[in-house]
């Protein structure tokens, strides 16, 4: 039960990072979540990269172990 939450906060982590990489670059000006971060444009940039990677990462591990334990076909 565990992998299975995990793997659904990577999953949601994965399209917030995703929305706002995208959000970001079709208009640099509306940083989102991320921004009161300083650093302005790059910043909130690799603040939403890192979101993206740790959520693909997270929900990858997950499942593979889930699947380790015979949880995933």
């Amino acid at each position: 039960m565990k992998y299975d939450i995990l793997q659904i906060a990577g999953a949601a982590l994965t399209v917030l990072g995703a929305q706002g990489t995208i959000r970001l670059l079709l208009d640099h000006g509306d940083t989102g979540l991320l921004g009161r971060l300083p650093g302005g444009f790059a910043a909130a940039l690799a603040g939403h990269l890192l979101a993206l990677v740790a959520g693909v990462l997270l929900a990858g591990w997950s499942h593979s172990r889930a699947k380790a334990l015979g949880r995933r076909g």
